[in-house]
This record gives C-alpha cells, sequence and structure tokens, in this order.
C-alpha cells in the first residue's frame, strides 16, 4: 500500500498517545508509517524536528538572503542593511504575499563575536517598526513608534554571553542568540513624494560593529557561494533535508544559538535520539528508517494545526491568531508560523487575518463581485494603519488597470449615507464614482489578507476579541 504524508498524518496524529496501546497497535502503527521497531523514539525524533524547524529554516534564510557580495535588491551581505526602495507590482515573485504598505528595511548580523549598532534617525512622527528576530524566530525587541517613539535612537544589540561598557547614549538590547534578523518596515503611501522622503530616511540607517561605532567604517564586501541554492525557495530547500542532515545542523547552530532554559525539560528527552545542546548530533542513536520519514511526518503536524489548533481562529471566512513573536514552549504554533510567515511580528504590532472564502464558505473568484460592509465606526480599529490586500491563489500580487494591490484609508474611501463603508471586492470597475473603494480582483480565484499595524488593545479591539472582521458578501 502506498503511504502518502498526508493519509499517514490523519492516521497518525491520533496514534501520538501511543504509549497506552498494546504491542500489535505498535506494531500496526510503524507499518502504516513505514518504520520497523521503535515507534516511540519515531516520535520523539518529530518532536525534535518541529522543535528545531525555526532555528534551521532561519539559518537557511539568513545563507540565501546574504549571499551576495554587495546590497542588490532583496539581499545584503551579512551585517549590511537592505532597503528596498519600492513597492513589488503584478510581476514580482520572490516572496509570497508580498505587501504595498511598507518599505522594508533588514538585515542578518552575527553579534557572536561582537556586539553590532543600530542607529535610528529621526522619523519625524512616521509609522516604523523594527522588530528583532533571534534564531529561534522570537521578537526579542522592536523598537518602533509604538514602544519607542519616533525621534532618533540608537542601540547596542549584545550576544548571548557578552559583557561589557557600552558608550554613552547606546541602549543594550540583549539577544538570545547569535543569529539577528533585523526585519523593519517602514509606511510610506507610494507616491513620488512620498517614497523620496522614506529613502531619505532609510539612507540615515546605520548598522556598524561595536568597534566601529564613532569611527569611519566601510563594510566588507559578502562573498557569495555557488553552492547554496538561490533559487529554491527555502522552506522546500528545509523540507527535502533527510533527518540526519537536518539534526546534524540543528545541533551546529545549537552551540552558538543555545535554546532558553525553559526548553531543558524538551531537550532532556531528545538526548535519546542523540541531540544535546553543545555536542554534535550522534547519527547512531536515530534508526536508519527514520531518516525519511521523520520529515516528512513532522511537516505534517506542523501544517494540520490549521484545522486542530484552537488558537487560529476562523471567524466569517477570516483565520487569524495573535499567537505570534514571542512562543514560549508553544513549539507547534512557532513551527507552523515560520513555516507560513516566517518573521511575524508580536499581535501588538501586527495582525494578519486571511481569508479564501465569503461569508457562505465558498471559495472566492474573480466571476462573482463581493462587498465587504463597515458600519458606521467599525473601520478596522488600529493605532497604526489597516490595508485589505488582493492575491492570487498563489498570494502574489494582480495585475489590474489602476495598479491597486491593496486597499485602505489613504484612498481616501467614500461612505454611505448612513456613515458604513462598502470596499467593492471585483473584476471590473465598480463604476467612477465608486472606485476610490475598489479592490480589484483577477478573473478567477483569489485570496485576501487584512493587515492591522497597531491594533487597539481596548474596545474594539480584534486582539481581546470585542471587534470581528465584517464577512465579505457575494452580490446576487
Amino acid at each position: 500500500m502506498k503511504i502518502t504524508r498526508r493519509s499517514a498524518t490523519l492516521g497518525g496524529l491520533g496514534m501520538l498517545a501511543g504509549g497506552a496501546m498494546g504491542p500489535s497497535a505498535h506494531a500496526e502503527q510503524g507499518a502504516f508509517l513505514g518504520i520497523g521497531e521503535g515507534l516511540e523514539d519515531f516520535w520523539l525524533a518529530t518532536d525534535a524536528y518541529i522543535f528545531g524547524y525555526p532555528l534551521v529554516t532561519m539559518e537557511m534564510t539568513r545563507r540565501v538572503i546574504t549571499n551576495v557580495a554587495d546590497p542588490v535588491g532583496t539581499r545584503a551581505p551579512m551585517g549590511q542593511i537592505i532597503k528596498l526602495r519600492h513597492y513589488p507590482d503584478a510581476s514580482f515573485r520572490d516572496v509570497t504575499a508580498p505587501n504595498a504598505d511598507t518599505l522594508y528595511t533588514t538585515a542578518f548580523f552575527d553579534v557572536g563575536k561582537e556586539p553590532w549598532v543600530l542607529s535610528i534617525p529621526d522619523m519625524k512622527g512616521r509609522y516604523f517598526l523594527m522588530p528583532m528576530l533571534d534564531g529561534w524566530t522570537s521578537v526579542f525587541q522592536v523598537p518602533g513608534k509604538r514602544t519607542t517613539g519616533t525621534g532618533a535612537q540608537t542601540y547596542a544589540i549584545t550576544g548571548p554571553g557578552w559583557k561589557g561598557t557600552l558608550p554613552e547614549g547606546v541602549k543594550e538590547y540583549k539577544s538570545p542568540t547569535s543569529i539577528v534578523w533585523l526585519l523593519g518596515r517602514i509606511y510610506c503611501t507610494g507616491t513620488p513624494e512620498d517614497y523620496a522622503a522614506v529613502h531619505k530616511l532609510q539612507d540615515e540607517f546605520k548598522l556598524v560593529p561595536l568597534s566601529a561605532y564613532g569611527k569611519t567604517y566601510t563594510p566588507p564586501p559578502g562573498k557569495a557561494d555557488p553552492s547554496i541554492d538561490m533559487k529554491t525557495a527555502v522552506r522546500d530547500q528545509v523540507n527535502r533535508m533527510d533527518a540526519v542532515a537536518y539534526f546534524t545542523l540543528l545541533c551546529e547552530l545549537m552551540k552558538t544559538n543555545p535554546p532558553s532554559a525553559a526548553d531543558a525539560p524538551q531537550l532532556a528527552r531528545f538526548a535519546r535520539i542523540g541531540i544535546v545542546p553543545g555536542q554534535d548530533f550522534d547519527a547512531s542513536k536515530l534508526k536508519a528508517d527514520f531518516v525519511k520519514r521523520v520529515p516528512e511526518i513532522a511537516f505534517d503536524r506542523i501544517m494540520i494545526q490549521f484545522k486542530i489548533n484552537k488558537a487560529i481562529k476562523d471567524e466569517d471566512g477570516w483565520a487569524f491568531t495573535t499567537r505570534t513573536g514571542i512562543y514560549g514552549t508553544d513549539y507547534l504554533m512557532r513551527a507552523l508560523i515560520t513555516a507560513i510567515g516566517l518573521g511575524a511580528n508580536r499581535p501588538q504590532d501586527a495582525v494578519y487575518p486571511t481569508s479564501k472564502v465569503d461569508a457562505q464558505g465558498r471559495k472566492y473568484n474573480g466571476a462573482n463581485k463581493y462587498v465587504m460592509r463597515f458600519p458606521k465606526g467599525h473601520l478596522p480599529p488600529v493605532e497604526g494603519f489597516w490595508s485589505l490586500t488582493m492575491y492570487d491563489d498563489k498570494y502574489f500580487f494582480v495585475n489590474n488597470p489602476l495598479n491597486r494591490y491593496s486597499i485602505s484609508a489613504r484612498q481616501d474611501l467614500k461612505t454611505n449615507p448612513d456613515g458604513s463603508t462598502d470596499l467593492y471586492i471585483q473584476k471590473d470597475s465598480p463604476g467612477k464614482d465608486k472606485e476610490s473603494n475598489w479592490l480589484p480582483a483577477p478573473p478567477d480565484e483569489f485570496i485576501l489578507m487584512l493587515r492591522m499595524y497597531w491594533p487597539s488593545e481596548t474596545d474594539p479591539s480584534i486582539i481581546n476579541g470585542t471587534w470581528a472582521i465584517p464577512a465579505a458578501q457575494k452580490l446576487a
């Protein structure tokens, strides 16, 4: 019998309590999953895979993004800032679910040997945020308008074991790991004038090693490694690794990117299959018939969280979670967000409800017309900004006559006589008088994403559940 990844998951996830089963049941499960003896160790290995998924994915992402000699487009060497200058158009295919609201200002750097100093210019009241992610994808600090204001500010990001004295006026941010990903976003309306204003701000950001702070500093050129796959999506590169390669890399990474103290009970279990922090992976402790099956089953355990995790809400066709950015010991949620939205913010900074179906649970299709009606005073409650973005069924922008990929308050939305606001979601124009409220759709299936930056934390609020997203209604 051919066991597919999906069938094995759906049948196997119900077997996780296998310790309570008899020998015959264990044998049946092992045969179903395509393994021999040692079912408990097999599930333990899938736990270890899920635990390490963020760190391995972060490292593979770092390798691809920094594998250039000089900054170009969406890539730059370690320790150099990537400054995206324009919003992508419908031809853009580098990453899925791009946005047309903020210009990314990002960098990977290593604080294992010495701290790095980030200087943020006076942002002149503009909305921005500079989340810093550790190697395990947790957002450990978020300087920005919400947290630290928009004045000029300077931070030294220090490594796990660093102790020392910082220059006056430099605030320390302690990173739990050597790997740090600065994933900054700056709001921009997209007009030529506003592009120029944001570009000027981007050019005033500085990132230097502590030893060069206050001095003239020219970053060394990067070195492109031809052996790194620059075409295959990072998630696919991770998923095709067998368990030995995966755990070998995980153990190597944990030497400089230590797990948290709260992870100790979980790690104590993994020693039985050769995974010990600070040591090389002992492949002799992993059964040979686990090598291919562990990644397959573990990844399905991650993705099935969409259907079974109660922290993922599904309301009127909109799916979202407010458990992002800081995960504690929720390893499954941490792995899921890594797989579908690497670099997600804390919910206090952004929530991203996504919808593939209308109010009746039917897939969106451009052959139909839809309307989202926000009652008076019921537009998304945010302190930053909100937008509704249109994607095709592969999460890319949709070509349209307005070159409009998202809709928000900056379109000067018109209201109805009763104070409500309608957003028209359809392929063809709803008429010149309604085009300010039109989000163009493709002729076939599409996906909607509502971005809510700095969502309100008081009523009404999507975070505490007192504000609900209106369903997209199909028009007759």
